[in-house]
């Protein structure tokens, strides 16, 4: 009951009936005209129950002197000195905070609510009838994993899948970023609330309900929404302080006026002044806002913060260590090299020759080798007697002649040694950390082929930019030593190490934290995820991260923007210094206004407006970070 009227109390329309009565009491006051009852008592009454039912129930329940309850003494005691105005004053300038600062957290969270709406209602499901395909519209959460589905052009997708048949183009920039449309046809994978643009589809769904990509950003959503950050825990443990400080400078106050032969009426009104002007409303304002309206900012970019901790850590970091395969780079081989190695063969013929061998390899070399050629338009050879060695290297008959594809051991297994000019290509291309995949006939090497994890095109100005932010960068891999060098160098880094296993890539960032440093790791992968745990910060690649990657890290990049990371340091750290600047400002002007209270230049009701000025000032400061511009 108490609760529910404490609700009642609170809100946008009781708070306007408030302030109304509150005017009515202000113009009584300057006019001098008398009333039956105070209209300040309406106010009292319905700005004040719900300030002093939580201070009440928190003393009680929770064993926790908070604010409100200051804030609530404050009131009282200008109840007991006829201060009505004053009391009332208070409690509707603070209900008056609490709805500014409702204003700004859903202002921050709009990004979140929005990406919350796009969760798809029903789907399109295909089933198959007396040898017809038949469409029926169910609700998306009845759609299973290897239902067929058809998208229509217009239509959100309903769930993660696979597309079988069609070719479309997908408005994915709710889950990546993407300004622009991006192509897909057969084999491509879409995404839950994406928006099928301009062709229809038939999709087989892979990741429904909870597993969608959409409803793990939701679920991510939700966890940022319900966390505390510590700042926000040290300002409650100073109001704890305040409480009992406020109290004795009150008094203090009240006792040295008395001594100094103020009249007893006079000095209680400066120790009660003193108490309405140390509310620490704007100290317990200043962080949640600032949080806030930073986690809802970088929503917008497609950077999802799980937490305020996660918010405070990523500005203090110091030290930044990347993962390379799917971080650094995109993930993807693709042919750097062809290199005949006798003169009567071309790039275009050698290529044929692989990837006719390769044509029917599982092995992800094979595979980027045949989609090349098939993407350059190569007609390939007929293939037979296909044959792999795990590890080696594949045999095939080619047009009648076979041909082998592997390693150098795996040729010379098969009787085929390298000249000392092929043994310098294969070392040349080894130190620029290429794979490397040799093709050779019954006699002799024809050529070699190399591939590459092409790098992201934004790494290097990345790290440019983290240096002059005075952020070390590391490249911490499980690749070969020489490929992580090559790499390192690319991309700017000097610290790299490589062949780290994942309890390897935890040692060296824990050793780095007992050094003082705060680190920040930033990776994809299964086995990135113990060291996204134990970094101080964990950064997760959120498109293309593996599941347990993203749950293990603190903040993830949807759009798998490896840029972000310099944009996402800097609006941590104007967060830090916007919560640091406002827990300054607020206890400046509380200090002031305690001054002023306690030589009687302010009164209950001017100290009221001063200080709640400060707090109003505070939330404001703090809501500027939604639309500030980081990029």
């Amino acid at each position: 009951m108490l609760k529910k009227l404490s609700i009642l109390c609170s809100g946008r329309k009781a708070t306007v009936i408030s302030g109304i009565f509150l005017l009515f009491s202000l113009f009584l006051l300057l006019t001098g005209t008398k009333f039956p009852l105070d209209p300040a008592w309406i106010t009292v009454i319905l700005s004040g129950y719900p300030l002093l039912y939580l201070a009440l129930t928190r003393l009680y329940y929770k064993k926790w002197i908070s604010s409100p309850l200051l804030i609530s003494i404050a009131m009282t005691a200008s109840l007991c000195i006829g201060e009505l105005f004053a009391a009332g004053e208070v409690a509707f300038i603070m209900a008056i905070g609490a709805l500014l600062e409702d204003m700004t957290v859903n202002r921050a969270k709009k990004g979140l609510s929005s990406l919350m709406a796009l969760a798809p209602a029903e789907g399109r499901r295909l089933r198959k009838e007396q040898g017809a395909w038949i469409q029926e519209l169910v609700p998306a959460a009845q759609i299973r994993t290897g239902d067929l589905l058809r998208v229509l052009p217009g239509e959100t997708i309903p769930v993660d899948g696979v597309i079988v048949s069609g070719d479309t183009s997908v408005d994915q920039s709710v889950i990546t970023g993407e300004s622009l449309p991006v192509d897909k046809s057969t084999g491509d994978e879409v995404y839950c609330g994406t928006v099928s643009c301009f062709g229809s589809i038939d999709m087989e769904a892979t990741c429904v309900g909870k597993d969608s990509s959409l409803q793990r950003l939701i679920r991510m959503v939700r966890d940022a929404e319900d966390s505390k950050a510590p700042m926000q825990r040290i300002a409650d443990q100073w109001s704890v302080w305040l409480v009992p400080i406020a109290l004795l400078i009150a008094a203090g106050t009240f006792a040295v006026n008395l001594f100094l032969g103020l009249p007893a009426m006079a000095a209680l009104n400066r120790g009660v002044t003193v108490l309405v002007v140390f509310c620490p409303c704007a100290l317990a304002l200043a962080t949640p806002t600032s949080v806030m309206a930073a986690i809802g900012q970088a929503t917008k970019h497609g950077v999802i913060i799980k937490s305020g901790e996660a918010l405070e850590a990523m500005g203090k970091v110091d030290t930044i260590a990347f993962d390379k395969t799917g971080t650094l780079t995109q993930g993807k081989l693709e042919i750097s090299d062809i290199i005949p190695f006798q003169d009567t063969l071309d790039e275009q013929t050698l290529l044929a020759i692989a990837a006719s061998a390769e044509a029917r390899s599982e092995h992800p070399l094979g595979k980027a080798i045949a989609a090349y050629a098939e993407e350059k338009g190569i007609s390939l050879r007929n293939s037979e007697n296909f044959h792999m060695e795990p590890g080696k290297g594949v045999s095939s008959e080619v047009s009648g002649k076979t041909i082998y594809c592997g390693s150098a051991y795996y040729l010379s297994e098969h009787s085929i040694l390298l000249s000392s000019k092929e043994k310098m290509v294969l070392e040349q291309l080894g130190t620029q950390g290429k794979a490397a995949v040799l093709v050779a006939d019954r006699d002799s090497c024809l050529g070699v082929l190399s591939l590459l994890d092409v790098m992201r095109p934004s790494v290097r100005s990345m790290v440019y930019r983290l240096s002059k932010m005075d952020t070390e960068t590391l490249l911490l891999s499980g690749d070969s030593q020489r490929a992580v060098l090559y790499f390192g160098t690319q991309a700017g880094i000097e610290s790299v190490c490589g062949e780290l296993l994942p309890e390897e890539k935890v040692k060296y960032i824990s050793q780095l934290k007992q050094k003082g440093r705060t680190v920040c790791m930033i990776g994809d992968g299964v086995n990135d995820a113990p060291a996204l745990k134990t970094a101080d910060v964990g950064v997760a690649m959120g498109s293309i991260g593996t599941d347990i990657a993203v749950e293990a890290a603190d903040i993830a990049l949807i759009s798998d923007d490896i840029s972000k990371i310099p944009y996402l340091k800097r609006l941590a750290r104007s967060t830090l210094r916007t919560i640091k600047g406002n827990i300054a400002l607020s206890m400046c002007i509380n200090a002031a206004a305690v001054t002023l209270s306690a030589f009687g230049v302010l009164n209950p009701v001017t100290g009221a407006l001063v200080h709640n000025a400060g707090s109003v000032l505070v939330v404001l400061n703090a809501a500027l970070l939604y639309d500030r511009r980081f990029l």
